[in-house]
């Protein structure tokens, strides 16, 4: 190893940020778990984080082998967590596969995270269509363009398949939705808003739906 890196290595036994972070309790909680993620939400993108729709995907294949990627939450209401991707990726396999996902929202500077977990469904076909319409060109070419998750031959392979997608559609201005593009909705069982705290003692509050209904339950951190 470098010095540099040596020295990296050595410190990071060492490393961790001291939360000092008011006390989050019961009482602080909203009425529903979608209502405290909207809360959130809207004081991440106050406090002009970077990205603060992204979230950290978890699936796992037939065979139990987990993934995980970064992708950006585009809604979400009482139902679920909404995202899209291309539906022959390999994210879109794992969940074909066991209709099962986590998604966490990692709100660093705040010192928060947001956990949603539960089954996932496909959205209908109308409210793709809404979200597509709303997309700049560019991503919907790209969505055409991309095989996503397979292997191409290098850089220009990519490239080659937006410029021949961009002559396809040169003179079409409402670009449709690829019939393999679409949403999932994660419809969650389980919804743990996360706090830091000092010592470690972090607050961890979790909304659990059970078959009469949503609980709220307090974790060990």
């Amino acid at each position: 190893m470098t010095p540099e890196i040596d020295e990296a290595v050595v410190r990071l036994p060492g490393m961790r940020v001291a939360y000092d972070s008011a006390p989050f309790d019961e009482s602080a909680l909203a009425a529903t778990w979608h209502d405290q993620l909207e809360s959130w939400l809207s004081q991440a993108v106050s406090e002009a984080l970077a990205e603060p729709n992204a979230m950290v995907l978890a699936t796992a294949d037939a065979e139990g082998r987990p993934s995980s990627r970064t992708v950006l939450c585009k809604g979400f209401d009482e139902r679920g967590v909404v995202f899209y991707t291309n539906y022959t990726s390999a994210k879109s396999h794992d969940l074909t596969a066991t209709r099962y996902a986590s998604a966490t929202f990692p709100w660093y500077p705040l010192h928060r995270q947001v956990t949603v977990r539960g089954e996932v469904e496909k959205v209908s076909a109308d409210e793709t269509a809404a979200y597509w319409a709303q997309r700049p060109r560019g991503s919907q070419l790209g969505a055409w363009a991309s095989p996503q998750s397979r292997v191409v031959d290098g850089r220009r392979a990519l490239d080659n398949a937006l410029r021949n997608i961009e002559r396809r559609f040169a003179d079409v201005e409402q670009i449709p939705a690829p019939p393999h593009w679409g949403g999932w909705r994660i419809r969650p069982d389980f919804v743990e808003f996360w706090q830091g705290r000092e010592d470690r003692l972090h607050d961890r509050l979790r909304f659990h739906r059970t078959h009469d209904g949503w609980h709220v339950e307090r974790l060990a951190p």
